[in-house]
């Protein structure tokens, strides 16, 4: 999309304000369908902060995505979210969703062709 859906933003900015992580989304970026729960960016930097804190090789990486933490960010933005902060989900392909136990996605909202609310299950029957 050229121009950031306006609904879109809406919702993402929500999410931010409340600080809640139980929005389902599913969005179509550059063909790929991406579904799962958003979350609030201070969130979701914490979640990939830990998860590279605990490898020996990608340990370094975490201090780039904990250093905007919520201490450090202002309680609340001036200007609209420009980016989908996902987490627990996973790009569909067919019947498979992958990663099978979710993933952490930024996206951003000018990338986004088509949405619908709610997460997309799958399965192989």
């Amino acid at each position: 999309m050229s121009k950031p859906d306006e609904l879109l933003v809406d919702i993402a900015a929500m999410v931010e304000s409340e600080q809640s992580n139980q929005m389902s989304l599913t969005v179509v970026v550059q063909g790929a369908v991406i579904t799962g729960r958003l979350a609030p960016e201070s969130v979701w930097r914490q979640r990939v902060a830990e998860v590279l804190e605990q490898s020996e090789r990608l340990g370094p990486f975490s201090a780039l995505f904990s250093s905007a933490g919520p201490d450090t960010r202002p309680p609340q933005r001036k200007e609209p979210p420009t980016h989908l902060y996902f987490h627990v989900a996973r790009i569909l392909q067919g019947s498979i969703g992958l990663p099978e136990t979710g993933g952490m996605y930024r996206i951003a909202i000018k990338d986004v062709g088509a949405w619908t609310v709610g997460d997309f299950s799958y399965s192989d029957r």
